[in-house]
């Protein structure tokens, strides 16, 4: 029972952070560790999970997703799908050539910890010099300014950055009125998270056990209901209270984890 419990948390928690820009990686690593979770070997679970929270913005934004394959004669729906394809881009690059470096940066906790506030104060200053948003629709995006937003998504790959952060300040530092910031980074993560998912899924395949297919389940239904409560939440609390609330939590949890880590 203990084990279906800190499964359910942990799922919770990945559907929660995902797409919130204050970090999952960062979360998991400090949860996981304080709970002790000894859950399915190799990464099956954290596989699985992240499936969920994909799945669902998929389901959150079914209409709009449904609307631009359906319509992909259309110019509209052409640059839509160029724009999210151009950000994927980079990081399916470059995360591929430093896959061996970034899980070395998982067995390090002080940067998770140093990365959430960092980028805590950076999404401070960015609210502050972002005064004017010339694009109000992804389809407004140029191709130059798409592979920007894919170069800054790439800074993600430091444990505790997010992904979701830095490419919503990224667009938000190139023009893109914050809303559509936040839906960009929502798309974007359907290709960026299925690739990462699947290239974790070739690289630990030998690891690989549904053993624990109960447990994973649980991952995988908690993952799944937060990520689309979190989604929708995201959006209203941006559109009213910017991005101030998430910086302070990330500095806040982040001193927090600092100082579990140099105090052992």
């Amino acid at each position: 029972m203990q084990l279906f419990l800190e499964a359910l948390f942990l799922g919770l928690i990945e559907g929660l952070t995902e797409f919130l820009p204050i970090s999952s990686t960062a979360h998991l690593l400090l949860v996981g560790e304080m709970l002790g979770f000894d859950g399915p070997p190799g990464k099956t679970f954290e596989i699985v999970i992240q499936l969920g929270a994909i799945l669902a913005v998929c389901v959150v934004y079914r209409n709009r997703l449904w609307g631009v394959a359906r319509s992909l004669d259309k110019p509209d729906s052409q640059v839509f799908v160029r724009n999210i394809l151009l950000a994927f881009l980079p990081a399916a690059v470059i995360g591929a050539l430093a896959y061996k470096h970034i899980k070395q940066m998982l067995d390090m906790p002080l940067v998770p910890a140093v990365a959430l506030v960092a980028g805590g104060f950076a999404i401070l200053a960015i609210e502050r010099l972002v005064k004017r948003c010339r694009v109000q629709r992804i389809e407004d995006m140029s191709p130059a300014m798409a592979l920007a937003v894919g170069f800054c998504q790439v800074l993600a790959m430091v444990p505790g950055v997010s992904r979701s952060g830095a490419t919503i300040m990224g667009s938000m530092l190139l023009g893109v009125e914050r809303r559509v910031a936040a839906e960009f980074s929502f798309f974007l993560a359907i290709p960026t998270m299925a690739g990462a998912t699947a290239y974790s899924l070739y690289k630990n395949w030998s690891s690989l056990s549904f053993d624990h297919g109960a447990v994973i389940a649980v991952g995988f239904a908690a993952a799944f209901v937060a990520a689309m409560v979190a989604v929708k939440a995201c959006i209203g609390i941006i559109g009213r209270y910017g991005f101030a609330p998430f910086a302070w939590y990330r500095i806040v949890f982040g001193s927090l984890m600092i100082w579990m880590v140099l105090s052992g």
